[in-house]
């Protein structure tokens, strides 16, 4: 089948998309697709071999010099075109997302809408990665500085974000001028595969956008031991993202590291109480608190500490649980087993240290992969969970005095993706702007990720952003050049 044969994206018929042709399971290793919210086996996705893997880095070389000499403009048309197509499938894409991740309908109906905004804003930035004119130093000699494509990337994509994750990393190497190899998550296939449908349709050639699943260690391997590859975008943990940047430094590899976090939520005693509370209790439990910059560690102020808990605790209690399909649904399932194990393990060493569980705690009985809103209190600071990215729907709530032993916590650790406070004092407002350790701060505010603005962190959360002019760079070279 070839690219101008897009199949209808589907649990029942996953594919790889090489080289403009979309590849079935036949004589190819496969995997599950498992629907989290009942257990049920969706499909089964096609695992790329090393022949595939070479196949697509194959067409990256051959399809890249056309497009990086597409004027930006026309490179442009199709990424908006891409845009809309997205924007005219929405419930489509967004009821693929759900079934296979878990989160609600209403979530992934904003994430859809995320997608194709990364892609219309990448439109327009791909036409202005300006370079500049230097002042003469002689008569005759002209220096400019320009910026090129920096040549085939390498983009690997979890499964939290099945669609706004794979749109940063298509969005940002295509604008660019870059062909793109894309390993998105075996759990969640089709909505990447979705978006690259898209992409196909709007017009991007052959070899230009290629979508691999296999096992990782062996895909990551493969694709940056190549010397083909010029870039490497990772998003996921802190020991895959460390063992990804030494595969990358062996060849000279610029990458992009979008990884852990842990993020602290400082809570000061002068905030309207329940407009936060309302705030951030939806966002901690959002995607079953399976998302990178969910606000964990909640640091809040001694004054105001047990009347934020009551009602913190109360909103948790009344939260839908359920099928993300469902109306009323307001947190889904974790997307796998394991993230049960794993959460289950952490909030278990937390009470054996001492801390108190006030609500939640454990799975909740029958299929699929549950877990109940759970809050604990007074977590001492060597409890795994207040060391460790717990990644799921648990917050922690401990007491603090006051503005320095509130920063001091939030700085404690090796993380450093995001960071949120709340606070009426201007004064106190700029404080924490320019002590909080973090490459994104939200100030009164859960809005750190926009289009246009800068997605990255710093210490052990990584290096590099996505999105804002800043992801566009990270696929760009500067070249220095004199004419005498």
């Amino acid at each position: 089948m070839n690219a101008t044969t897009i199949p209808a994206i589907s649990h029942q018929d996953l594919r790889l998309l090489i080289d403009g042709e979309w590849l079935t399971t036949a004589g190819r290793r496969t995997q599950p697709v498992v629907n989290p919210a009942t257990g049920e086996v969706l499909g089964e996705v096609p695992l790329a071999s090393a022949a595939d893997l070479d196949r697509a880095i194959a067409a990256t070389v051959r399809a890249w010099p056309a497009w990086r000499a597409l004027q930006p403009v026309l490179r442009a048309r199709i990424l908006r075109r891409a845009s809309d197509l997205i924007r005219s499938r929405s419930e489509e894409i967004a009821r693929l997302a759900t079934t296979e991740q878990g989160k609600p309908l209403a979530e992934t109906r904003i994430e859809v809408q995320m997608a194709a905004n990364i892609f219309e804003w990448y439109a327009e930035e791909g036409r202005r990665a300006y370079g500049r004119v230097l002042p003469q130093q002689a008569p005759g000699v002209r220096m400019t500085v320009v910026k090129e494509p920096i040549g085939p990337v390498a983009a690997f994509a979890p499964w939290n974000f099945p669609l706004g994750n794979p749109a940063r990393k298509l969005g940002a190497a295509l604008a660019a001028g870059c062909p793109c190899i894309l390993k998105p998550a075996e759990e969640s296939p089709a909505s990447a595969l979705a978006i690259a449908a898209a992409l196909v349709e709007a017009g991007v050639p052959a070899g230009i956008v290629n979508v691999v699943f296999g096992v990782p260690a062996e895909v990551s391997t493969h694709l940056i031991g190549s010397p083909h590859i010029r870039k490497v975008s990772f998003t996921g943990s802190v020991p895959v993202g460390q063992h990804l940047m030494q595969l990358a430094a062996a060849g000279g590899k610029r990458t992009t590291m979008e990884l852990g976090g842990h993020a602290p939520v400082l809570v000061f005693d002068d905030v309207d109480l329940d407009a936060v509370l309302d705030l951030t209790v939806g966002a901690k439990y959002r995607n079953a608190g399976q998302v990178c910059v969910s606000p964990t560690r909640y640091l809040v102020q001694e004054g105001i500490f047990d009347r934020f808990v009551a009602g913190f605790v109360a909103r948790a209690q009344a939260l839908k649980v359920g099928n993300g399909l469902e109306a009323d649904t307001r947190m889904g399932p974790l997307t796998h087993a394991r993230r049960i194990t794993a959460v289950r393990a952490l909030i278990d060493d937390a009470v054996a240290c001492g801390a108190r569980l006030l609500t939640g705690g454990k799975p909740i009985e029958g299929p699929g992969f549950f877990f109940e809103p759970t809050v604990l209190v007074e977590v001492p600071l060597h409890a795994r969970i207040l060391n460790e990215e717990p990644f799921g729907p648990v917050a922690i709530i401990n007491r603090h005095q006051g503005l320095d032993d509130m920063v001091a916590e939030a700085n404690r650790l090796p993380f450093g993706l995001a960071a949120f406070a709340f606070t009426k004092d201007a004064k106190r407002v700029n404080l924490l702007g320019e002590r909080l350790e973090a490459g994104m701060v939200g100030i009164n505010s859960q809005q750190i990720s926009l289009p246009e603005s800068p997605f990255g962190g710093v210490k052990a959360s990584g290096h590099g952003s996505e999105e804002g002019i800043e992801g566009l760079d990270a696929c760009l070279v500067t070249k220095f050049i004199t004419e005498g």
